[in-house]
């Protein structure tokens, strides 16, 4: 059940990126409107997901499965029935709070049905392959459902599979919950939603409007002053939903920071590649989910056996080499141009996916069993919160870096490339207002191929600059791993949020 819940969550979201061109020409959505379409599904997914993991704690955890199943099977059917971006929205949005409540619910039935973390890390394994492998089975299910059909039917693959594993569960699935004393945390869920919502939502519009807008200023100060509220609410509640005293345990947050960093530069690459695969190679849709699926695909298939290698080689081995890995695929493609082919691509995206595999579940497993068993529910919404943060500002920092440096980078590229002054200003202030993408569809009559060839070189110049952002933050994310996850000399519970005492910790669950 758990495998199935996380595999339905996440198909909107490789499925969705490589349908966005054609959802933009049938619903006529604007650059903006576009963006928003996979926003609308991570920004409740970030901005719920602890909200959840709490709710899952008090009320049981089966209730929060069902009705997440249920959010998701309404989602797809909305956007299955959609004829206008606003309606499209509502549907992700629907969704995200679907795969809000799956995530952390999902990861804390596994910690109750296996408390042994030795076994549980196999159990994880499947978890973190049933996540990859939505990931790929979304974008190539999209990618041929589009050489036939509409846009609308790549929504129908959850709808059925939801409903399926709603009537299983109900009469398989076992219920568990924290033990009494755990109650909601109102003020706490308040504020980080308001928090996470308004920094993403800064970031986002920032990226596109420019940082010193009115709004965007006010959305990120909205932020800074929400998160600083949560912080001093969680340290004086008495059942704090997400108990700061868990960062004490190092594996719990070197994890909380490896699942940000290394988010932000993957899913922020992801977003980047899609682009590169359309804008500068030209592939069709399936064409590129058949490279993007490189990644994922390896990834899949190194979950298992690094599941199973986690009660013999330590986590912090394990993620560390993971991401230098990841590091090194992301500097390799930086050189890359239009006509790379699809094996000097390929090798590099398969190394990717293999530092990934490495990283997914030993971070998740880590996260879990840094805390007591009762608290499983908290530690994994605490790591997805993280993560899903880190996934929604990926896309919008390294995009708001790769239209500026394409911007900057244009003149120059249309000048070497002999597009006289007249094309080359119109190119120019096409991409400026209406987004590099617009620029394909300008008649310039002769300047029209030497400009598509300077929008590619100046598109490259931008993704190069993304590549090593990307990298940099994988290498970042390994040193905090390499520095913090160590296993701990004396085992230290996380307070108890009912009564402030050391919470029980079975033997067989280690701090580190």
């Amino acid at each position: 059940m758990a495998c199935l819940g996380v595999f339905v969550s996440y198909l909107p979201v490789t499925s969705v990126s490589v349908s966005l061109p054609a959802i933009q020409r049938a619903l006529g959505a604007s650059t903006s409107q576009l963006s928003w379409v996979s926003d609308a599904f991570v920004l409740p997914m970030a901005a719920l997901i602890l909200t959840t993991g709490v709710w899952g704690d008090v009320h049981g955890r089966k209730r929060v499965f069902q009705t997440g199943m249920a959010l998701c099977t309404l989602g797809a059917a909305i956007s299955l029935m959609s004829d206008t971006v606003q309606w499209l929205w509502a549907g992700q949005a629907l969704s995200g709070l679907g795969a809000a409540a799956l995530l952390p619910t999902t990861l804390a039935l596994i910690s109750h049905a296996v408390p042994d973390h030795r076994e549980r890390g196999k159990y994880i394994g499947l978890w973190a392959m049933s996540l990859m492998g939505s990931l790929a089975v979304g974008s190539l299910i999209a990618g041929a459902l589009l050489e036939h059909v509409a846009w609308r039917w790549i929504f129908l693959l959850p709808i059925p599979v939801s409903l399926i594993v709603l009537v299983v569960a109900a009469f398989r699935l076992p219920d568990s919950r924290a033990p009494h004393g755990r109650r909601l945390d109102w003020p706490g869920q308040i504020s980080a939603a308001v928090a996470v919502t308004a920094i993403v939502y800064g970031v986002i519009e920032g990226g596109a409007d420019g940082f010193g807008e009115p709004a965007v200023v006010t959305a990120l100060v909205l932020g800074a002053v929400a998160a600083a509220v949560f912080v001093v609410v969680e340290r004086r509640s008495a059942s704090p939903m997400l108990d700061l005293a868990l960062f004490r345990s190092p594996a719990f947050t070197a994890t909380a920071l490896v699942a940000m960093i290394s988010f932000l530069g993957l899913i922020g690459f992801f977003f980047v590649l899609s682009l590169y695969f359309g804008m500068v190679q030209h592939l069709t849709t399936i064409e590129a989910a058949l490279r993007m699926v490189m990644v994922t695909g390896v990834s899949l298939l190194a979950g298992l056996p690094v599941g199973r290698l986690m009660h013999r080689v330590s986590p912090r081995v394990l993620i560390t080499t993971g991401l230098v890995l990841a590091a090194g695929a992301m500097f390799l493609l930086t050189d890359v141009d239009a006509h790379t082919s699809y094996v000097s691509v390929a090798w590099r995206l398969a190394l990717l996916g293999l530092g990934m595999g490495a990283v997914i579940t030993p971070m998740t497993a880590s996260a879990v069993s840094s805390v007591p068993y009762q608290l499983a529910g908290m530690a994994a919404a605490g790591n997805n919160a993280f993560r899903q943060l880190g996934g929604a500002l990926g896309p919008a920092v390294l995009g708001a870096l790769l239209t500026t440096r394409a911007l900057d980078a244009l003149p120059g590229h249309l000048t070497d490339a002999g597009v006289p002054a007249e094309a080359s200003a119109r190119v120019v202030d096409t991409a400026r207002e209406q987004g590099l993408g617009a620029v394909a569809g300008l008649r310039l009559d002769a300047a029209t191929g030497p400009a598509l060839s300077a929008l590619g070189d100046s598109f490259l110049d931008g993704m190069r600059l993304c590549l090593t952002v990307s990298a940099s933050l994988a290498l970042l994310a390994a040193l905090a791993c390499a520095v913090l996850l160590r296993p701990a000399a004396k085992p230290t519970a996380p307070a108890s949020p009912a009564t402030g005492e050391p919470a029980a910790r079975p033997a067989s669950v280690p701090v580190g």
